[in-house]
């Protein structure tokens, strides 16, 4: 089954935005709910959208969507989030940046800061960082995963185990309503879980986006995180959670 160029439409919005209204998108192509409801079931049928009550979302799974898609996910509230987490950072700090395009935000953001130590398994934070000349970096060794720049295995988590840093900054695929942090790359969970032990502060950056994905391996809870910076505020039970496990939110404007 081929697409037409309205359901080629709504499947690019669903990447943009993380999922789909059947209402909004009646109002925005001019067509009725119904002609939309079978839009969304068609793409259904064809594996690229999971149907939820009054829309749709991008079809979760065991393998994550590609890096380039990623990147273009949700840009403009990334760069939003990069720059709230940044402003925390102080200069002359050791940080940690990890596999992520969130993380590669952060690392922009980190152009203009002095005297900071960087420790990453992401082949693009290391480039960016490239151009602040005040920042030393340090790259983790391990198994190139081509498809994202990433470094993972035993040699990374080697590596990683030698510093202790002031903060890490992490991203994640998914995250699910009990406040999981979720992966689809077991050897780059077990790296991120490192990470989160050699760090005194760890900072979670991720767009809502991540509330409406799943994936199949677990990194760590939002207990295990000190900040996490996003974009929309969370589910009333998990936010009186986090008050309770004394993990802050933040929200960028």
């Amino acid at each position: 089954m081929s697409l037409s160029f309205r359901q080629s439409d709504i499947l690019n919005i669903a990447k943009q935005d993380g999922r789909v209204m059947v209402e909004d998108l009646a109002a925005r192509f001019d067509v009725t709910v119904q002609t939309i409801r079978r839009d969304l079931s068609d793409l259904a049928d064809m594996g690229k959208l999971d149907r939820v009550h009054g829309g749709a979302v991008l079809r979760s799974g065991v393998s994550n969507m590609g890096y380039e898609d990623r990147r273009a996910l949700n840009a403009d509230t990334k760069t939003r989030i990069a720059q709230l987490c940044a402003q925390d950072i102080p200069d002359g700090a050791s940080v940690f940046l990890n596999i992520g395009t969130s993380t590669e935000a952060v690392a922009r953001q980190l152009l203009g800061h002095k005297d900071l130590m960087v420790v990453t398994n992401n082949i693009n934070v290391a480039n960016i960082l490239v151009d602040n000349p005040n920042c030393q970096i340090v790259v983790a060794g391990g198994v190139l995963r081509r498809s994202d720049g990433g470094l993972v295995g035993n040699l990374t988590i080697s590596t990683i185990e030698q510093f202790k840093f002031d903060y890490a900054i992490i991203s994640c695929s998914a995250m699910d309503v009990m406040g999981d942090l979720l992966d689809f790359d077991f050897q780059e969970v077990r790296v991120s879980q490192t990470i989160i032990s050699q760090a005194r502060q760890t900072c979670l950056v991720a767009d809502h986006s991540k509330f409406q994905r799943t994936a199949p391996a677990k990194i760590a809870s939002l207990a295990d995180v000190d900040i996490f910076y996003t974009d929309q505020a969370l589910p009333e039970e998990l936010s009186a959670q986090c008050a309770e496990w004394e993990t802050q939110l933040k929200l960028c404007n």
